[in-house]
């Protein structure tokens, strides 16, 4: 049994603004493989923060996979208004967040930084491992969670740039 944690880039912290960019579909095509792993590894649980990009990608994949591979998809935002200022096309990515079969949210509201943290380790403390799609080179608003869960030594994989590079290779 293994629940893991999603999180990585943002579409826009990768210069992605389409959905029909060929690179969503090479990432995509990197998650497959990946959720797969984890199937093969015994996942129960994939658990998301309701982030757009990467988060969002692995979740369309992991929707399409849920029923054969038998895991279940939960989401837990940080705030209960999270993506209410989100474009339409955006809201739609919000709904598929919500239509899961877990949804909670941790906070109310925001009221202090302090939440973050402690929100970061709820995550960690209820989840056996981590997806990650970051690079600490790359560096994001994500560095906070990475760098807790090094600290915390929560097993990390890590989709890495040169996996899709491999993959393009394969698609050649």
């Amino acid at each position: 049994m293994t629940t893991v944690l999603v999180s990585g880039y943002r579409s826009f912290e990768l210069g992605i603004f389409q959905e029909n960019d060929d690179r969503v579909k090479l990432i995509k095509k990197a998650i497959r493989r990946d959720l797969e792993k984890f199937c093969e590894e015994g996942l129960t649980w994939l658990v998301f923060t309701g982030n757009l990009g990467f988060e969002a990608w692995v979740l369309q994949v992991a929707k399409a996979m849920a029923n054969e591979y038998g895991f279940s998809i939960a989401t837990l935002f940080c705030f209960a208004n999270q993506g209410e200022n989100w474009s339409d096309a955006n809201q739609d990515i919000l709904r598929q967040f919500k239509e899961v079969d877990f949804v909670k949210y941790s906070f109310e509201a925001y009221t202090d930084p302090g939440q973050f943290k402690a929100y970061n380790q709820f995550l960690l403390e209820n989840t056996d491992q981590a997806y990650l799609f970051y690079d600490e080179e790359q560096e994001t608003s994500l560095k906070y969670l990475y760098n807790l869960m090094k600290e915390k030594a929560h097993p990390i994989r890590q989709l890495q740039f040169d996996d899709l590079n491999d993959i393009a290779m394969e698609n050649e």
